[in-house]
């Protein structure tokens, strides 16, 4: 009988740049993945539309972060019509759900009429920040979320969003591809920093923390 991954061997794969994949929602095996080029997010680039921030502004969603982390994931995990398969499993869902039980793994939700329609979720280890994977039932739904986690970490003191692969959405918003040697060098520097996932930060103080950046990234 095969043994369970634990939460301690996951970490460590984190920090060594690794990190797990199921080929299917269905299948129960894991895949170590440990790409040639890695997707990041930096922090300082965030381009924060002026779409985007107007819906900040308006204050479309409540905002709350690990009040429904385990839902976050499931609906992550879900089949939709733009995306039929998933990569989250059960025993990802298993391991990530016992390090948000030890405040290690995060999520950011945002909520209308007391319903969950968007949200992401992720891992924290020193300065970085594992963002694995994000949902939207609405318009704007996860791009909110994302603007939330973005300032949270501005705040917090990383250093490093991994977003793992650059897809077109995340591109948008300033993700780029970095070879692996770059990332791991990255990866070295943020292990090493003290950071805090801040949970209450309100609107006003998401707007100014992703204003503070150039204007030349507002467009």
């Amino acid at each position: 009988m095969s043994l369970q991954l634990t939460p301690e061997q996951l970490l460590r794969a984190y920090a060594l740049g690794i990190f797990p994949m199921a080929r299917n929602r269905h299948d129960a095996r894991l895949f170590w993945i440990d790409p040639e080029n890695r997707g990041v997010l930096p922090l300082d680039q965030f381009h924060l539309s002026r779409s985007l921030k107007k819906s900040l502004k308006k204050d479309l969603f409540a905002v709350r972060c690990d009040t429904a982390f385990e839902e976050v994931m499931k609906r992550c995990a879900e089949a939709t019509a733009d995306r039929p398969e998933t990569w989250i499993n059960d025993e990802i869902t298993r391991l990530f759900v016992e390090l948000h039980q030890v405040g290690i793994t995060h999520s950011v939700e945002t909520w209308a009429n007391g319903e969950l329609v968007g949200g992401l979720y992720g891992l924290s280890l020193g300065g970085a920040f594992f963002g694995e994977s994000m949902f939207s039932r609405t318009d704007d739904a996860s791009k909110v979320a994302l603007a939330h986690l973005v300032a949270r970490l501005r705040k917090g003191g990383y250093t490093l969003l991994d977003v793992q692969f650059v897809t077109d959405h995340l591109a948008r918003f300033g993700a780029v591809e970095i070879p692996r040697r770059d990332y791991l060098v990255q990866l070295a520097a943020a292990l090493e920093r003290r950071a805090v996932f801040h949970c209450d930060l309100g609107g006003a103080e998401v707007l100014a923390l992703l204003s503070s950046q150039s204007s030349t990234q507002i467009s």
